[in-house]
């Protein structure tokens, strides 16, 4: 009994110890819980709150390398880069070597319109951090704005070879675009021929091969990437038009057909039911073909140039050159169509032949507007 009462009070005694032993906080546990608040309100928006937690981290920690670090991400956050650039500059007095500071600070020093400063900050970061791919992706950048292409293009692709995953592919479609501007059109096929070959198969860089395969004439290795990159891009019903666009030119009508209808299912596009007519007319098929035009009509919207025009030559083609007429007349007199030379003179052409004088004196005055070496209207 003794005993049993001895261990109870021990117990009791262990419990009110524990009990009074409260935690101390010290100020370096203080200060880190700030940082840690601070950057939680950063990643949520909240910069002004930020702000103030890294202000009250400061007097605890004053000489804390991630404070000016932290500070110039806010600032950089909240469009204001001199305050920035300060930051990130008091950051490289206590860590110079951390790359990351010397990225940071170029990319502020580039968006002040300060490329040569840029350019020595952000060698300096791929000096200490070779595969910092955001440093060589605006060395890329600052060297593309200097007209240095080569150097351009370089560091994009070193940019590409160093990240992973989404970035990689944007990355790869950027240098695409400097690669076609300068017209070297056999560098963007094996570069996306490369890239997809290592597992790089996002909708943009199989997007991105098929247009390289089309330009180099490889129509059926084409359509099979665009095939895979609508299979991956389940919203987007312009990939399998482009699958029937190029059966149609194998002269393949039923694999058109079917890519067509991929399309449809998709999104229903007057620009695709006037392809899918024109196959009925081919095959013969004038009730089809009615169909298609019907459901053409139906689905136009009204603000794709593209698709209008498509409609008013289906039209004209299946002797309804009226109602072809009524679309290129309101077509032609839309703002940003009134220089189209092309369109004004055909507008003029079905016009004089529908023996639409007024329409035609119209259109010819526009296409004269346009282009004063037009010598002929219509």
């Amino acid at each position: 009994m003794f005993s049993r009462l001895r261990s109870l009070s021990l117990i009791a005694l262990l419990a009110t110890s524990a009990c009074d032993d409260s935690p101390k906080v010290t100020p370096k546990d203080h200060a880190e819980g700030l940082y840690i608040k601070g950057t939680a309100e950063y990643l949520q928006g909240q910069f002004e709150a930020a702000l103030a937690s890294f202000e009250e981290m400061r007097k605890l920690a004053p000489n804390d390398p991630r404070l000016p670090a932290a500070r110039g991400e806010i600032f950089l956050s909240m469009g204001k880069l001199a305050e920035a650039a300060t930051e990130f500059e008091a950051a490289l007095k206590l860590e110079p070597k951390r790359s990351t500071n010397w990225s940071r600070l170029g990319f502020v020093q580039a968006q002040l319109g300060r490329p040569d400063e840029a350019l020595s900050s952000l060698r300096k970061a791929v000096g200490l951090y070779p595969n910092d791919y955001n440093a060589l992706e605006q060395l890329a950048e600052i060297h593309l704005k200097k007209g240095e292409n080569d150097e351009a293009i370089r560091h994009f692709v070193l940019a590409a070879n160093a990240s992973s995953g989404a970035v990689k592919s944007e990355l790869i479609l950027r240098t695409t675009e400097v690669l076609t501007k300068v017209g070297r059109q056999a560098e963007v096929l094996a570069l996306v021929q490369k890239a997809a070959d290592e597992g790089v198969r996002t909708p943009g860089v199989l997007t991105a091969l098929g247009d390289a395969l089309v330009r180099a004439g490889k129509l059926p290795e084409a359509a099979t990437a665009y095939k895979e990159a609508a299979s991956k891009s389940p919203r987007d019903p312009t990939l399998w038009e482009l699958v029937g666009t190029i059966h149609l030119q194998l002269d393949k009508p039923g694999d058109a057909i079917d890519a067509y209808k991929e399309s449809l299912r998709v999104k229903d596009r007057a620009i695709v039911h006037v392809a899918l007519a024109r196959i009925q007319l081919a095959m013969k098929s004038k009730e089809g073909a009615e169909q298609e035009l019907a459901a053409a009509l139906e689905s136009v919207q009204g603000n794709d140039v593209r698709e209008l025009r498509e409609l008013a030559d289906l039209l004209v083609t299946m002797e309804r050159k009226s109602d072809a007429l009524r679309i290129l007349g309101n077509l032609s007199t839309e703002h940003d169509m009134v220089k189209d030379v092309d369109l004004q003179l055909a507008t003029a052409r079905l016009a004089r032949e529908l023996k639409d004088p007024v329409l035609v004196q119209a259109a010819c005055a526009r296409a004269l507007a346009a282009d004063p070496r037009v010598k002929k209207c219509p």
